[in-house]
């Protein structure tokens, strides 16, 4: 049998790690099957890895004939930093390579102040100095449109950024990998990695808060579009005479169903004072009043025609709903199904939805994603910031005793 070049043997080595820990253990025919290679090279590199002391050997149970062999990690002193970047604050959690997450901080933050990248940096490095693992790399999820996640250069209306460096500013501050990446896209990656998307290969992410994001992972790969702008639902356009969007345009799906409009909403008729907000529309749910009730459930109807749409379209596994705005769940879900169910093609009308319990630091998770998917980004997505990270992980191995 011919070698696989050094470079090929290091990038399936590191895939092998990043599955046995993101998904428990497997055998070596999981494995090959897993990531697309041969039984022999699995064989060879599980080996080597065996050797290395990294993987185990664990004997499982069998309902007979010959136990079958399964692999798992010894280590798990591995770790990436995930960061999630919101207008008036920032997560940061420390993720393990089985994707669990070792600890996590939240910290004030201003987007817009003139000190906001200087900020920032200063909030990574001093969570990155804190950890005690071999760390890979830095993912940053953030609401807005990054073209190249290697590249790193940040537009957003909700941070009020236009063309930040952020990716390049981390890195020289840093030295490390860096990948940025639009929050939802990054919270997909979580999902398809630890969530319950994990199962599929073509995902539907929603979220819904103050806007409406989406993700679709199809074929295993996330879809970005031409500039990294796939994925922006809440700027279908609704109702031609709707409420004006931040955008600028009218009708927009966020404009009716985020929950900015739903305060709006609420506030027309007298329902809310100026200086409430969703958590007390939620209260008044909670309490049985008929008319915050009603609020919720408009826009439980409208999301959901809204993402019968993209189902019908875009034909994903399974739709999985997450952001601020499922808190509120009980009040939009009845309304949500019917109108969902009602606008799918009869072929589609079983795919199952799925709800995700809202955390902030879920968030960060799927920034932190970023970096532990890089050895399945067959796509070259996270460019050169993949390979770099694939480098680190094949370093912390040969440096261990």
């Amino acid at each position: 049998m011919v070698a696989a070049p050094r470079s090929q043997a290091d990038v399936n080595r590191t895939a092998i790690l990043a599955h046995l820990g993101s998904q428990g253990p497997a055998s070596r025919a999981d494995l090959a099957r897993a990531l697309n290679v041969s039984p022999a090279l699995i064989t060879q590199l599980t080996r080597d890895l065996l050797a290395d002391g990294l993987i185990e050997e664990l004997e499982a149970a069998s309902s007979g004939g010959r136990p079958a062999r399964m692999l798992g990690l010894v280590s798990r002193d591995i770790a990436a930093i995930g960061v999630k970047v919101a207008p008036d604050h920032v997560a940061l959690v420390e993720v393990a390579i089985d994707g669990a997450v070792r600890r996590s901080v939240t910290a004030v933050f201003d987007a817009v102040s003139p000190l906001a990248a200087s900020r920032l940096i200063e909030l990574v490095g001093d969570f990155v100095s804190d950890s005690e693992s071999a760390i890979l790399g830095v993912g940053v999820g953030l609401p807005g449109t990054v073209a190249q996640q290697g590249i790193g250069v940040v537009d957003s209306t909700q941070l009020r950024w236009n063309q930040v460096p952020l990716g390049e500013q981390l890195r020289r501050a840093l030295d490390l990998p860096v990948v940025v990446e639009n929050n939802v896209n990054a919270l997909s990656i979580a999902e398809q990695l630890f969530g319950q998307g994990r199962d599929f290969d073509n995902i539907l992410v929603v979220t819904v808060g103050n806007g409406v994001g989406a993700g679709l992972i199809a074929d295993g790969a996330i879809v970005r579009g031409r500039a990294g702008g796939a994925g922006d639902l809440g700027h279908v356009p609704v109702r031609e005479d709707g409420p004006l969007c931040q955008c600028g345009n009218r009708g927009c799906l966020e404009a009716i169903v985020g929950q900015s409009a739903l305060v709006t909403d609420a506030r027309s008729i007298r329902l809310l004072g100026p200086d409430e907000g969703i958590d007390d529309l939620r209260a008044l749910a909670d309490a049985g009043n008929d008319d915050a009730r009603e609020i919720f459930a408009h826009a439980g109807h409208q999301l959901g025609r809204a993402i019968a749409g993209a189902v019908n379209l875009l034909d994903p596994e399974i739709v999985v709903l997450s952001g601020e705005g499922v808190e509120a769940w009980a009040h939009w879900s009845l309304s949500f199904d019917r109108a969902l169910r009602s606008a799918l093609v009869p072929g589609k009308r079983g795919t199952p939805v799925a709800v995700e319990r809202w955390q902030d630091d879920r968030w960060a998770q799927g920034a932190a994603a970023l970096v532990l998917a890089t050895p399945f980004d067959a796509q070259g997505v996270a460019g050169d910031q993949g390979r770099l990270v694939r480098e680190r992980l094949v370093a912390s191995i040969e440096a261990k005793p």
